[in-house]
Parts: C-alpha cells; sequence; structure tokens
C-alpha cells in the first residue's frame, strides 16, 4: 500500500502556504491528461484506476510519517496539525478502467479542496502513468498475439512493486497470465511457471532434470528445451511422455526457424498436440513477426514492463478552475509548448455501428459519456476486492478495444485511431 510520503516535497509547501494565505480551503478542479500519445501510437489503455482509488481512500498520514516532516523540518506546526487530520474527501469522475484514451483526453478529473487535490498529485501521476504505459504497450501485444496465449514475466526488470501493478495492467489489457505470485494473490491474474535453465544445469543429464520435473509436475508441465541440444531435448521430453508432454519452451535463437523446425520434430514423433512456448526479449513486433511460425504461447518480460519503449503515459495533472467569490474562475497554464486549457471538461465518444469515429472534449456529449463517477466526498461509488476492480477493467477493455476502426488496429507508426474534437 503507497504511504503519504510518497510525494514530492513540494505538495507539502504549498499546502503550507496555501494553509498560511487562507486558500486551502478553496474548491478547485483539477484534470489528469496526455497532451498527446507517444509518438506514432494509435490509442492509450487506461489502467491503474483501481490501484489509485483504494489509494485515495485510505491514504493517511502516519504518526511515523508526521515524526518524520516534523525532525527534518519540512513543513510547520500549523501544517503539520491539518496532515494529522487529513482524508482525502473530494469527488473523482475519470474513464473507466480498460478505457482507450487519446491526446488531452481528460481521464480524470478531481474536484476537491486546493490542498487535498494538491497532496494526491504525485501518487496519482505515478500510479496512472506506469500502469497506463504498460496496459498500452500490453494491448498492442495482444493485437500481434491475435488470440495466442499470453504470458507475463518482466518480474525481474522492474523493481517489486511495478512488478506487480505491470502484471494486473497486462492482465487488463488480455494477457492470459503472470509469473508473478504476488499478482495473483492480490488481484487474481492467473499465474504460470514451471523451470529455468539453473534447474536443468543443476542434474547430471537433461533427461534426469526433465524426469525430476515430470515426476513434480506431471505431463502437463512445460519443458524447457534449449539448455543444450534442441534436437536431442525435444527427443528425450517425448520419449519421457509417450508424445503427451503438455509444452515446450525454446528461449535463444532464431524462434522463427528454430519453432518450424521443433514443430516437424514433435509431429513427426507423434507429438502432434504438444504446444510450443517461445520467450526470449519479445516485443510486439517479435510476436507478429511469429505469426506464421507454429507458435502456440508467447511469453513477454523487458519489453512489457517497460512500455514496449514508452514507460510513462505522460499524464500530467492540472488545476483548470477554482472558486473565488461564490463563481467559478477558468485558469490555465499559456507557456510555450506546455500550454492547456481552462475549465472543467466532458468527454464523450461519438459510436456509429458499433466503431468509434471521434473523441469529443469540452462542452458537448456526442454519443458514449466516457468520465464516470468513481468517488464521492473520498468513498468508492461501486467498491468491491481489488481483483474485482481487476476484472471489471478486463472486462470493459475487452469490450472498448472492438470500437476501434481497423487501422487503429495496426502496429506501424501513425495517427490517433480516431480524431479528437477540442471545444
Amino acid at each position: 500500500m503507497a504511504t503519504a510520503l510518497m510525494t514530492d516535497k513540494y505538495e507539502l509547501t504549498m499546502v503550507q502556504a496555501a494553509l498560511l494565505s487562507g486558500k486551502a480551503a478553496t474548491r478547485c478542479v483539477f484534470e489528469a491528461f496526455a497532451r498527446q500519445l507517444p509518438a506514432g501510437r494509435r490509442f492509450g489503455v487506461v489502467a491503474g484506476t483501481g490501484r489509485l482509488l483504494r489509494v485515495l481512500e485510505n491514504l493517511r498520514f502516519e504518526s511515523a510519517d508526521l515524526e518524520f516532516l516534523r525532525t527534518n523540518s519540512v513543513v510547520d506546526e500549523a501544517t503539520l496539525n491539518f496532515l494529522a487530520d487529513f482524508r482525502f474527501s473530494g469527488d473523482v469522475f475519470g474513464y473507466a478502467e480498460g478505457e482507450l484514451y487519446f491526446g488531452q483526453s481528460p481521464i480524470l478529473r478531481v474536484e476537491a479542496s486546493f490542498a487535498e487535490g494538491v497532496l494526491i498529485e504525485t501518487l496519482l501521476l505515478s500510479i496512472m502513468n506506469y500502469d497506463s504505459a504498460v496496459a498500452s504497450a500490453a494491448a498492442r501485444m495482444r493485437i500481434a498475439a491475435q488470440g495466442r496465449y499470453l504470458a507475463e514475466m518482466g518480474a525481474r526488470r522492474a523493481n517489486e512493486s511495478a512488478a506487480v501493478a505491470a502484471a494486473r495492467a497486462a492482465y487488463i489489457s488480455g494477457f492470459d497470465a503472470t509469473s508473478n505470485l504476488e499478482a495473483h494473490r492480490s488481484y487474481g491474474v492467473p499465474s504460470m511457471g514451471t523451470s529455468a535453465h539453473a534447474f536443468t544445469l543443476l542434474y547430471e543429464s537433461e533427461q534426469a532434470a526433465f524426469e525430476a520435473q515430470l515426476a513434480s509436475m506431471g505431463f502437463g508441465t512445460t519443458l524447457l528445451v534449449d539448455t543444450y541440444e534442441i534436437e536431442a531435448a525435444v527427443r528425450s521430453a517425448v520419449k519421457l511422455t509417450d508424445g503427451k508432454i503438455a509444452a515446450v519452451r525454446l528461449d535463444s535463437g532464431d524462434l522463427v526457424s528454430t519453432a518450424i523446425r521443433v514443430r516437424s520434430l514433435l509431429d513427426e514423433l507423434g507429438a502432434k498436440q504438444t504446444k510450443i512456448v517461445v520467450t526470449n526479449d519479445l516485443d510486439e513486433y517479435t510476436i507478429a513477426a511469429l505469426q506464421a511460425a507454429p507458435v502456440d504461447r508467447y511469453g513477454v518480460g523487458t519489453s512489457l514492463v517497460t512500455g514496449s519503449g514508452e514507460p510513462t503515459a505522460g499524464f500530467v495533472y492540472k488545476l483548470v478552475s477554482h472558486e473565488s467569490a461564490g463563481d467559478w474562475v477558468n485558469v490555465a497554464k499559456t507557456s510555450i509548448g506546455k500550454t492547456s486549457r481552462g475549465g472543467k471538461k466532458h468527454a464523450s465518444r461519438l459510436i456509429t455501428d458499433g466503431e468509434a469515429q471521434a473523441e469529443q472534449v469540452g462542452s458537448a456529449q456526442l454519443g458514449r459519456e466516457l468520465q464516470l463517477p468513481l468517488m464521492a466526498q473520498g468513498r468508492i461509488l461501486n467498491p468491491g476486492t481489488d481483483q474485482d476492480f481487476t476484472q471489471r477493467a478486463r472486462l470493459h477493455h475487452s469490450k472498448s478495444i472492438t470500437e476501434l476502426p481497423g487501422s487503429g488496429l495496426r502496429l506501424s507508426k501513425g495517427e490517433p485511431a480516431i480524431p479528437t474534437w477540442v471545444s
């Protein structure tokens, strides 16, 4: 669980100054959005919302946090007293987790006091930026795989917390399983895993290693066949199981030619039902290139947990409106290259015959409303377990991705799948 100190110092110093000036309780509207999609990407996927809502509902400054702030003179006593009683009590509206987004999409809107809205900025962005980057990459890999089994295997390429978040985000975008057991326990993501090369190297022979694995896991396991000589390993796997081994895994070399060779050998030996699993630094492009090969399952690690070259979604969080003397004042940055639009915005998507045509950001409502009420007065509106949130997001994504026009499913660089109209 995130702690209140997983934030930037200036969030707290702004609160201190606002408390002193009397502005801390001013009602405000903040919005999170990406100014544009990563270059050449045709869509993004919103992920992390379920994790964020849970954090906001439980966010507290514990006694140890307050003592740290006091000892290090981060803020004054008046601010410490404010933080001691802090509970997020704002309203949150946003795109459903798993929804697609585009440049300028206001994926989250926070309506709260200035102090509350500022205090959650860093946590909000750190969760949404990473999870959405992974989910967006995962969706592209899901498209490339064309229905074949996808497993997330990137835990050793990310920090321990990010690894769990990445497994959840990938599952939302259609991955079938993860190697990460904490993601299985916390979010209900199905887990998978059998053995690595170290297991084979432990034994006096490859056959002895296979025998040990089969004795423990049965014929439904996957045998890693490229520790030494692949053909000999495949023959051994088939012989030991009378052709009933569930799958063999390839983790090196030219995967296309090797998979073709292994498939031919398995069929020749009568193991026609045995699946071929491939790993080894896959991304959406290598997965697409493997479509012509007899591959049944993919395991993806490094590229997935780093967003396949785009490790952040690029979301920013801006104050767009605040109350003053009973009226609402719209505000926006005007600095070069970082301009934003003031005022609370609504978002909808025009759908014709089940296909998305455009996204409208502004006051007009063209079709399906995208911003849904997520929290009211600091409480989650559609509560459930962490596993419930994850399953809802996965289901929502499976529906929203079908609304993309055919051009939006291309992996090549291009324009966003649909235009965004900002008014």
